[in-house]
């Protein structure tokens, strides 16, 4: 289950203390998805700072929480070349890495793959970032890369995205994967709504396919509007696919 801090992180200590109780006797796995207003390539170094400091109280309040996985959009390229915003971002989650390593803070920070070409966020992004720094892994939401692209959304895409992965990061990059699954309403910029899987075109069954044909580990979380109907889903699905014989 993933925490969603997505306007603001508003909980104290008592509060999350209980969540990582009840998670803990319930056997729940914790994330947590910062704020939206993050925007770790802004050219206003307020707007930098208070992007940090949602990204910093998103980790303190997740850690106290129990959850060891802080998801986040990291940020956007403006009339910036790709690359200077690549660097300005992987030095302002450097020295997040460092605060939050001094504070004990043991979490893995996960930029998320985007859905509109104007959102920082590729998949080769992502996958860098995590090669580049410590306590960083990708969070990969396929929705995302698919009305990004508006392909990738096949069996044999999915498996080249996944190979991707494990070429890059080795074995762990899929033992420990953190996915996010909607159904995507698009436009020729990108990502417009999530939709139930139903209404879209998200070839989720192939999808899930692809991750068992790879053995990936980790975590799957829905995030379409009624979370829990296309929760049921994909788990009905991804059983129904781990029986059927090989």
């Amino acid at each position: 289950m993933e925490l969603a801090f997505v306007r603001s992180v508003r909980m104290g200590p008592e509060a999350a203390a209980q969540v990582k109780r009840v998670a803990q006797q319930q056997h729940v796995a914790l994330s947590v998805h910062a704020p939206y207003y993050i925007n770790l390539n802004s050219s206003d170094p307020a707007k930098i700072e208070a992007s940090r400091e949602r990204i910093r109280n998103a980790a303190r309040v997740g850690w106290q929480c129990g959850a060891g996985h802080i998801v986040f959009h990291a940020g956007y390229y403006h009339d910036d070349p790709a690359e200077r915003v690549y660097d300005r971002i992987r030095l302002q989650l450097s020295e997040l890495v460092e605060q939050l390593r001094s504070e004990g803070i043991a979490v893995r920070l996960r930029p998320e793959t985007t859905g509109k070409a104007s959102q920082f966020g590729t998949l080769e992004e992502i996958v860098e970032l995590s090669r580049d720094l410590d306590m960083v892994s990708p969070c990969i939401d396929f929705s995302h890369l698919h009305s990004r692209s508006q392909r990738n959304n096949s069996y044999g895409a999915f498996m080249v995205q996944l190979r991707y992965i494990e070429d890059r990061l080795g074995r762990p990059g899929l033992d420990d994967v953190h996915i996010h699954i909607s159904g995507i309403d698009y436009s020729a910029k990108g990502e417009r709504k999530h939709l139930m899987l139903a209404d879209s075109d998200l070839a989720y069954t192939e999808l899930l396919q692809a991750l068992l044909d790879v053995g990936a580990t980790g975590r799957v979380i829905c995030e379409s509007p009624h979370t829990e109907q296309d929760a049921l889903l994909l788990q009905q699905t991804y059983r129904e696919l781990q029986a059927r014989p090989q």
